[in-house]
């Protein structure tokens, strides 16, 4: 019987890693289940495993978990959104073929729409915390601002409006259609994005 290799011994920075991440996961789920207000930062260290010593190592409050949690979302849908607009040298229907690939897994996790309420109220309520809320929020408009931008450049027309401000009309459909979906129908996000950015295009000027 052939004995199974040594585990790996993870660095003094993986684990810290590994712990980070454990930490961020448990309390999302914890945040969707029971509300922000409902979870205290012994659910999250207790749930994640380790002692509330652990949690403070990583993170100074309950708030920074959360602001960690927006600022991952919203970098990992930037990426993606970069990503599609990174390939030069492709026709119109190319990159909108792109496009609905990716609009298609927007709002797949159904967790992320109680997470978002969750964000808003406790921005509404702390204001403390709505400043780095708004400062991650301006971030993301940023960004999705340059993507759109380069998507109209690309394509060799104006854009109708500010790309930073057809950005913040974008996020915000997102936003409202995710809250209102009752998990019964397919999120139709997406696919409304889709709708209006074609319409977009095919009415700006060249």
């Amino acid at each position: 019987m052939s004995e199974s290799p040594p585990r790996k011994r993870l660095s003094r920075e993986e684990s810290q890693a590994q712990t980070r991440t454990r930490l961020i996961d448990t309390a999302q789920q914890l945040f969707v289940a029971h509300g922000y207000g409902g979870t205290s930062i012994r659910d999250i260290a207790e749930r994640a495993g380790y002692s509330q010593g652990a949690f403070y190592s990583n993170f100074a409050s309950k708030e920074e978990v959360l602001l960690e949690l927006l600022r991952g979302h919203m970098e990992a849908e930037g990426a993606q959104l970069a990503s599609v607009m990174d390939s030069d040298g492709r026709m119109p229907e190319q990159i909108f073929a792109e496009l609905e690939r990716w609009a298609a897994t927007l709002n797949r996790d159904a967790s992320w729409s109680m997470l978002s309420i969750e964000l808003q109220l406790h921005a509404k309520r702390s204001p403390a915390f709505a400043a780095r809320y708004q400062t991650v929020w301006d971030a993301h408009r940023a960004r999705l601002g340059r993507v759109i931008g380069k998507l109209f450049a690309t394509l060799g027309r104006t854009p109708p409006a500010d790309p930073e401000e057809l950005a913040a009309a974008f996020m915000a459909l997102t936003h409202g259609l995710a809250l209102q979906g009752t998990g019964k129908r397919p999120d139709p996000s997406g696919r409304m994005i889709l709708v209006f950015l074609r319409g977009l295009v095919a009415s700006a000027g060249a």
